[in-house]
């Protein structure tokens, strides 16, 4: 977090997820996400910009298509460390740990 908040740009922040659901996952990932976008999204100004299901990977090493992907914006990347620091929030995240076997989660920053 500490080099997130070094590298800031300022501005938005909008975090790339890539996840691969365990076995029975995506279950307790969807239970995941209300919390995240009916609780911790709109405590922090952020919100979900798209989310979907992987489907035909046309170019891609073996091994590196995914699940699901899922864009979120945050208004700065302090918003998006307050919320990983929440308390509350923290205690929803075993939902996310239990639900995936793999992730990426980088944060993203827009070509001038």
């Amino acid at each position: 977090m500490k080099r997130l908040l070094a590298e800031d740009p300022g501005g938005p922040v909008v975090m790339l997820n890539l996840l691969r659901f365990a076995e029975g996952g995506a279950e307790s990932y969807e239970e995941y996400a209300r919390q995240l976008r009916e609780t911790f999204l709109p405590r922090y100004g952020g919100e979900i910009v798209y989310a979907g299901t992987g489907s035909t990977v046309l170019v891609a090493e073996e091994g590196q298509d995914w699940d699901a992907v899922i864009i979120v914006r945050y208004p700065d990347r302090t918003a998006f460390s307050r919320m990983v620091a929440d308390a509350g929030y923290q205690e929803v995240t075993r939902l996310r740990t239990e639900a995936l076997t793999e992730a990426v989660l980088q944060a993203t920053t827009a070509w001038s």
